[in-house]
């Protein structure tokens, strides 16, 4: 590697509006989510916390925790950033109640108020194989957001399994 190469790989990043986006979802939160169970189920509702921080102002990381619907607590943690060669958000989603590690790779809507993150897991309907998933955020304001998490199905329709709202702590 030429000594200039060497001194553009080790600059310092530098925050960019679409990271300041992230931070701003930084701070103390608490959620309460409904999750479809099926169509022979009634919804399941909890409640719970998160704390988000950032890294550098160019990451955040955030560390949930709640109920689970056999009384464990649950653990779950975020991480996101954004990535102006690809132009794309990024970013990984790990829970306690699994072994799956969801990439993210994201993209903002033209209002700036919802960002939509797509990965690949396993399948509701058949856990031999996998199917897309979008987890959108919305900024309803400065303390309130929206999450919502959608599949989709075989026929490539989107289904809505989860919302959560989340309120800053003040």
């Amino acid at each position: 590697m030429t000594e200039a190469k060497t001194e553009e790989t080790c600059k310092m990043a530098t925050p960019q509006k679409e990271h300041e986006w992230l931070t701003a979802l930084g701070g103390d939160w608490t959620f309460e989510t409904e999750c479809s169970m099926g169509p022979d189920h009634p919804p399941m509702k909890s409640s719970g916390k998160e704390t988000v921080r950032s890294i550098g102002g160019l990451w955040i990381v955030g560390e949930g925790e709640g109920p689970m619907p056999d009384g464990e607590i649950g653990t779950t943690i975020i991480s996101l950033g954004y990535d102006p060669a690809k132009k794309r958000y990024l970013g990984t989603w790990i829970g306690s109640m699994m072994t799956h590690m969801w990439i993210y790779n994201g993209e903002m809507d033209a209002s700036e108020k919802m960002l939509t993150l797509s990965a690949e897991g396993p399948s509701f309907t058949d856990p031999t194989k996998t199917a897309m998933y979008q987890d959108i955020i919305e900024i309803k304001d400065n303390n309130h957001r929206i999450l919502r998490s959608q599949y989709q199905g075989d026929d490539g329709e989107w289904t809505h399994f989860m919302t959560a709202h989340y309120k800053r702590k003040v």
